[in-house]
Formats: structure tokens, sequence, C-alpha cells
């Protein structure tokens, strides 16, 4: 199967006043298109800034990241804003929902950024609010949501454009087991029934365990790669 991203010899080092912070050394990397890949190791081995480089958040000191083959890291900040709008959804530990807006308005909010029509902005919304089982909480804010839902409602909002990636970077960090495990249910069947390549930053085995395939970093660097049978 074709690779979606594909990274050679990646660096990333960060700038301390004087001092040089190397966060990536020499990574190389292929995840293929529709993939479930776990990213493990401990803190500060340099996880999330992996993942950032993958979703053009963020640029390479050395090295290229190519997405569908094309080399990202040549491009600007309006071609890489493209590509993140268009390939990459995010789901973070934090959910990030804007407090005051309500479930279905944070669903909307990215569509509303990008010019979609509003009549196609709240069908879409409440498509993916029933697809992840909050089509009755639809207008409750996050303070009113368990932390499972404001993750699900992270999860709608990062499918509104209909992204070949995913990016979840400790997806259940703040959940406990049990609505981790319905999170978890959600972002698989994304990748089983919608094809869509899942790349997830844990420190939970039995989540590290539901990917095909686990790289290991530690010091930036990655050290190990297991596959499933």
């Amino acid at each position: 199967m074709q690779n979606i991203v594909r990274l050679e010899g990646v660096q990333k080092i960060y700038q301390l006043g004087k001092v040089e912070v190397p966060a990536l050394r020499e990574i190389d990397l292929e995840i293929r298109k529709s993939e479930r890949l776990a990213i493990s190791g401990p803190s500060g081995c340099g996880k999330s800034t992996l993942l950032n480089l993958i979703g053009c958040l963020d640029r390479p000191t050395k090295g290229k990241v190519f997405i569908d083959e094309k080399d990202i890291s040549r491009f600007n900040d309006n071609e890489l804003a493209k590509i993140r709008r268009k390939k990459v959804g995010f789901v973070f530990q934090f959910f990030y929902l804007i407090p005051t807006l309500t479930a279905l308005r944070n669903i909307m909010l990215p569509m509303i950024f990008a010019g979609t029509p509003a009549l196609e902005q709240e069908k879409k919304s409440k498509q993916l609010l029933k697809m992840v089982g909050l089509e009755k909480r639809m207008h409750h804010r996050p303070s009113e949501l368990s932390g499972g839902e404001r993750q699900r409602t992270a999860i709608a909002r990062a499918m509104v454009n209909s992204p070949e990636i995913i990016l979840a970077d400790e997806p259940t960090g703040n959940l406990d087991s049990k609505s981790g495990k319905e999170i978890m249910d959600i972002l698989l069947k994304l990748n089983k029934e919608r094809g869509v390549t899942l790349v997830i930053v844990t420190h939970d085995p039995y989540i590290a365990k539901s990917a095909q395939r686990i790289i290991y970093l530690k010091d930036g660097k990655i050290i190990k790669e297991s596959a499933r049978k």
C-alpha cells in the first residue's frame, strides 16, 4: 500500500537563547495510507514534536517531510495551512473546545473559517454529532459535557473537512478507562470504515496495542518498531 506520509533524515532543533536543544534526531519513517500507527516513549522524547511535523504545524530543522509525496518542508505558511485544512484532523488531550460555544458551534467553527455555506455547516455538524453519539447534546457548552463527551465533540470537529489523516495526541489522557475505551472505539471505527490514517501518541500500552504498528522514541530517535501480526 502506498505511503501517505514519509520522513527522511528529519531533525528538529529548538534554540533556547544560545543553547540548541535537539528534539528529533535523524528520523526516517513511512506511514501507509489507512494505517493505524502508535508513537510511544517517555515524556520529552519527541513524540508531540514528531506529530506536529506530520501535521504541518511545524517545519524540520533538517530533512524532508512528504505528504502524498509532496515535500511539505518547503511549503510556505499558506500552503501548509491548506494541507492542514484539507488533509489533517487533530485530536488533543485537552480537547481545546471554545467554552462559550455549544458542541454544535464548536464543530461548525472550522467550516466557518473555510467559507462553507451556512446550511451545509449545520447539516454536516449534526451528522458528525450523530456519528459520535452526541446528537442529544449538541446545544450544550463544554462545561455541561463530561470529559468523554468533550473528546467526542473534538473528534467530530476533527472530521469536518473529511481528512485523510487523524493525529491524536494522548486522546484518552484526561479520561477514565470507560470513556477512554469509547473514544478509542470511535477512532478505530473511523480507521476501519472510512480508511482514515490514524496516528496516535500514547503512553498507554493497551491503546498502543490497538495499532497495527508501534514505533518507540527515546531521546529524539526511533529505537524500536513492532508490528502486530
